[in-house]
């Protein structure tokens, strides 16, 4: 097996994608894996053209990473790889869409609406954000329908914060998802495996010093975690099974992380879910695989391992 890395690519995303693709490649390394780690460019196809014994381990954030396209582009070359299946990684891509589904099947998530920045300039700026206000009350919080790692996102307990929100948000996709502010505790539970063999991790509880923004997320200081969570064994057993859930009803593979909020009345409310979640020093999956027992280097191992096998 020769587990081939791919991180960089063209999106906002780009510098935390080539720290989770070395971290992958140094622990598979250390495991005795045959690895290399490869950017996203012209010379990708003819790597890959006629290789039998290769893998690929996607970490690309962001857009083309996470919303299908290089997986699409995988399947098409008959090449293996970790992670989500094009299809599923599309829908769980679209933040909408995800909750969507989270509702049907009964998962809970906060109240949302979603508007494209066209709407604004159509019917006017002022008369949607006074819908908004109307309708969902503050505080809210406005983040890109699509993408990660906290770009774009603002919370807002003010009116006259909304419009300022909205472009930074429309600076990094052209449709904004407005969602209703949860208060309580915030978790993320990974999740390793496919359909009945998943399995959640612990989770990892985040208190942050102010917002938990793309800085906080990604350089060290600003967040204490911990891990497992501070919660009571039921409210445990509740985000687990919630992120089981939504790990197993969007058909993900492999690995995945679920951001909740525990709220007041102890019901888990899914915030987001990320089919190639960071694996940097300071992501939480990683932390979530050690406190475990386990080691990254043998998970790492295992996950690449499987995916080879299953092709």
């Amino acid at each position: 097996m020769d587990v081939m890395v791919l991180a960089g690519g063209l999106s906002h995303e780009r510098d935390v994608s080539m720290r989770s693709g070395r971290r992958v490649q140094e622990e598979l390394r250390d495991a005795g894996v045959k690895v290399s780690l490869h950017d996203v460019d012209s010379s990708l196809i003819p790597l890959l053209r006629g290789r039998e014994d290769v893998v690929v381990w996607p970490m690309l954030h962001g857009a083309s990473g996470e919303d299908g396209s290089l997986q699409g582009l995988l399947e098409l070359l008959g090449v293996p790889y970790v992670g989500t299946r094009a299809r599923e990684a599309r829908v769980a891509w679209v933040k909408s869409v995800a909750k969507a589904i989270f509702a049907r099947d009964g998962i809970a998530t906060p109240e949302y609406v979603t508007l494209p920045q066209s709407l604004f300039r159509e019917v006017g700026a002022e008369h949607v954000i006074d819908a908004i206000v109307d309708r969902m009350g503050l505080p809210v919080v406005v983040k890109p329908a699509r993408g990660g790692s906290a770009l774009g996102v603002s919370l807002v307990t003010e009116r006259d914060q909304l419009s300022r929100a909205l472009v930074h948000c429309f600076a990094y996709g052209d449709t904004a998802l407005i969602e209703a502010a949860v208060t309580g505790t915030e978790v993320a539970v990974s999740i390793l495996g496919t359909g009945d063999d998943a399995e959640a991790l612990p989770a990892v509880e985040i208190q942050a010093e102010g917002a938990y923004d793309y800085d906080a997320r990604y350089n060290p200081g600003r967040v204490e975690y911990f891990v497992p969570a501070r919660l009571t064994p039921d409210d445990a057993a509740t985000v687990a099974r919630t992120a089981l859930a939504v790990h197993r009803n969007l058909s993900l593979r492999d690995l995945s992380r679920v951001d909740i909020i525990l709220d007041d009345q102890g019901i888990a409310q899914v915030i987001d879910v990320n089919v190639t979640p960071g694996l940097t020093e300071t992501s939480l999956l990683p932390q979530s695989v050690e406190a475990s027992g386990r080691s990254l280097t043998e998970v790492y191992r295992s996950i690449a391992a499987a995916a080879y096998d299953r092709e």
